[in-house]
């Protein structure tokens, strides 16, 4: 039988059993393996708040409070939401990884 993918679509390699998560979308039991990962770190205050803060602050220079997310999507999920896009045959067996865009500073 043919197969889709090197690693059969888990990063598993050796293990017989990986542990189960749940998708933060929609609770779907998925593989830790298998699962899209991603890990982000937000400000605690949405970027139109900022300058009012800033204003009402009675510190000259304080630093705002971050958020650290670490979000995990089943396959269709992460494709639903568009963080992993649909592959060819060809481009799948690119193993590099893409480029990452890094946000402009202003």
């Amino acid at each position: 039988m043919t197969i889709k993918r090197r690693n059969h679509g888990r990063n598993k390699k050796g293990r017989g059993h990986s542990a189960t998560i749940r998708c933060n979308n929609c609770a779907k039991m998925t593989p830790k393996d298998k699962a899209c990962k991603r890990f982000i770190v937000r400000n605690m205050i949405e970027q139109a708040a900022v300058r009012d803060l800033a204003e009402a602050c009675a510190y000259a220079s304080y630093q705002l409070p971050k958020i650290y997310l670490k979000i995990n999507h089943c396959v269709a999920c992460a494709i639903h939401s568009r963080q992993v896009r649909v592959r060819s045959a060809e481009r799948r067996k690119v193993r590099a990884p893409p480029k990452r865009v890094m946000p402009k500073r202003v």
